[in-house]
């Protein structure tokens, strides 16, 4: 009887233990297909190498393709939140989806780390965290770029979207404080095939550089019809540019283009003391490895740096609530709020309550396209 009655205390507690056990879900909305998919899939390639566990639970990555389309990221948000129960959303890598998420993922008190440079207005991003660097400082590090070639115009030519306007109005001020001003501005839709009249304007303004806010696959095609109108000045083109894409499509004409980035793209080129190498070094090594040379990518980047948060926030989390609850996704949030300084592949963060963009100023890098590579400039 004795016996039988320690089996059953053995098994009770090997059942409790068990209970107490739950597995990690993260919802992943990418755009696999359509216009961001150079975006997407690079992501989609590091999660396939993602951990498995971490901090000793199971973590299961449900990833949707959400076709570049916001009503269709819209549509994954949902399904995570009432059909999964995630207890965090990955999405997505276009600014526009990525916007159509975040009342979603707030409703349901699910914290969502936006892959893209997603604004919102003041309150509105309560449960948003983002990876990439915020336009404004990504704008700091080109806008010293341009200080220090001379540039003292720029002619702008950008998406109608929130990604084009809020790289205008970040920009815009960070620029005159230097004392370069915006002559010139344009903008073009993301299925637009041609940007002819609005390039013929911009080479009539003739301004010491021209800055192209677009994404991918797509970033080439409007720097393209700038070059074909025969205008000579220098290019600057956003961190949502810094792929293979660009020399993929735009070829040897794109030499020259300066593009700002975060530090993954070029890990081996930082410097020694550069707080980043280190980090950066380990996601293209991980990541070209599994990938191939030369395979490395600004949003593959921002897949590895997703795993950098979840083994910091998760030992925290898991001390005060269980995987598939409010509490638990609560517990992340407040987590990421006072994560505190953390090394990315992509710079230094550091969330805060207040700042849930988190990177700071010495974070963005200056590249310029040499015989179709990225260069440190």
């Amino acid at each position: 009887m004795k016996k039988l009655h320690k089996t059953l205390i053995a098994l009770a507690t090997v059942v409790a233990s068990a209970a107490a056990l739950a597995d990690v879900n993260i919802g992943v909305s990418l755009s696999l297909t359509g216009p961001g998919s150079g975006l997407g899939i690079p992501m989609q390639n590091y999660y396939k190498i993602f951990p498995q566990t971490i901090a000793g639970e199971k973590v299961n990555l449900i990833i949707l393709d959400d076709a570049s389309d916001p009503g269709k990221g819209a549509q994954n948000a949902r399904r995570f939140v009432t059909e999964d129960k995630v207890d965090m959303i990955f999405g997505s890598c276009l600014t526009t989806v990525a916007a159509a998420m975040v009342d979603i993922a707030a409703e349901s008190g699910t914290v969502q780390l936006a892959a893209s440079p997603v604004g919102m207005p003041p309150g509105k991003d309560g449960w948003l965290f983002r990876l990439p660097q915020s336009n404004t400082v990504m704008a700091h590090a080109m806008v010293g770029h341009m200080k220090k070639h001379g540039v003292k115009t720029v002619g702008f030519l950008g998406y109608t979207d929130a990604y084009g306007e809020q790289w205008l109005k970040e920009f815009t001020p960070v620029a005159a404080k230097e004392g370069i001003k915006v002559i010139a501005t344009e903008r073009f839709a993301r299925p637009d095939t041609s940007v002819t009249p609005q390039a013929l304007k911009l080479v009539s303004a003739n301004p010491d550089a021209m800055l192209i806010v677009a994404s991918g696959s797509g970033a080439a095609m409007p720097e393209m019809a700038i070059l074909d109108r025969g205008y000579k000045g220098k290019i600057y083109q956003t961190h949502a540019a810094a792929t293979k894409d660009l020399m993929r499509i735009g070829g040897k004409a794109i030499d020259g283009t300066y593009v700002v980035s975060g530090p993954a793209v070029i890990a081996e080129q930082l410097p020694d003391n550069h707080p980043s190498k280190k980090v950066a070094i380990d996601f293209v090594q991980k990541y070209e490895k599994a990938m191939g040379p030369g395979t490395r990518n600004q949003f593959a980047g921002h897949a590895y740096d997703s795993q950098i948060v979840l083994e910091k926030v998760l030992p925290v989390a898991l001390k005060k609530a269980k995987p598939g609850t409010k509490e638990f996704r609560a517990a992340i949030r407040d987590a990421m709020e006072n994560m505190g300084r953390t090394i990315f592949s992509h710079g230094v963060m550091h969330w805060t309550k207040d700042d849930h963009w988190g990177f700071t100023n010495e974070t963005g890098v200056m590249l310029k396209v040499v015989n179709g590579d990225f260069k440190v400039d």
